[in-house]
């Protein structure tokens, strides 16, 4: 093989960016479970959260903001506990920081048990 050939059966070179797991804080009540992300520099448009059974994955592009200034991805996935209905999650994203409110169906909440004399 000549050195031609060989460059066509090279892998293309994809440009990378670096990825990072922003910094969350998670928080549970009886009611719901909350997940505040920081996020700096990204926006709506830039920003993806799924929920694949049990996995919830947020994906975030932060493009350079500042010439020279490196753009990077925020990839952070958890795993939730089952019966968290996809369609009841609210997000919303205010100065960097998003916010993930997964509401806990009544199966999960807790409940008290009455014991009975007897």
């Amino acid at each position: 093989m000549n050195e031609t050939n060989l460059k066509k059966h090279e892998p293309e070179k994809m440009a990378q960016r670096p990825t990072y797991a922003p910094p969350v804080d998670i928080f549970e009540s009886k009611d719901e479970i909350l997940i505040l992300a920081d996020v700096p520099g990204v926006v709506i448009e830039g920003l993806t959260i799924n929920l694949d059974r049990d996995q919830l994955t947020i994906d975030a592009h932060r493009a350079s903001v500042v010439t020279g200034e490196e753009a990077f991805d925020y990839r952070r996935t958890f795993v939730v506990p089952r019966g968290i209905e996809a369609d009841k999650i609210a997000a919303s994203l205010q100065n960097g920081v998003l916010r993930l409110t997964l509401p806990k169906p009544a199966a999960l909440k807790p409940r008290q048990i009455e014991v009975k004399a007897g």
